[in-house]
């Protein structure tokens, strides 16, 4: 630990030059994972996540399941949008513990047109 107590981050002094430009930082875009990989998360974290869901609200969990697990060309896209939304309500209500699950239906139903 320095005088200066704790730092966290990028530190940069520049002294004298010409033309400096600072820090450049060149990252890769990540890529964006199709509807079907998101699905595919979504439903292994439902898996995941079951246990913790209360009772009460286990058979629209349950409900959700087969509608995003199933091959997109037997599912219309407002069924999913519409499990999906189940599915991230009872996520939230879950707290921390469902941050994961809220994430990955948000993702997916960002690929199916909604929110953003």
């Amino acid at each position: 630990m320095t005088a200066e107590g704790n730092h966290y981050g990028d530190r940069v002094n520049m002294i004298g030059g010409t033309g400096n430009q600072g820090i450049v930082h060149h990252h890769a875009p990540q890529p964006q994972p199709t509807l079907e990989e998101a699905l595919r998360t979504v439903v292994t974290l439902m898996g995941q996540l079951r246990a913790e869901v209360p009772s009460e609200d286990r058979g629209s969990f349950d409900d959700a399941l087969p509608v995003l697990a199933a091959d997109e060309a037997v599912t219309a896209p407002p069924e999913r949008r519409r499990a999906l939304l189940t599915v991230a309500g009872i996520a939230a209500m879950l707290g921390t513990v469902g941050t994961p699950l809220l994430g990955s239906a948000r993702a997916a139903l960002e690929l199916l047109g909604v929110g953003g």
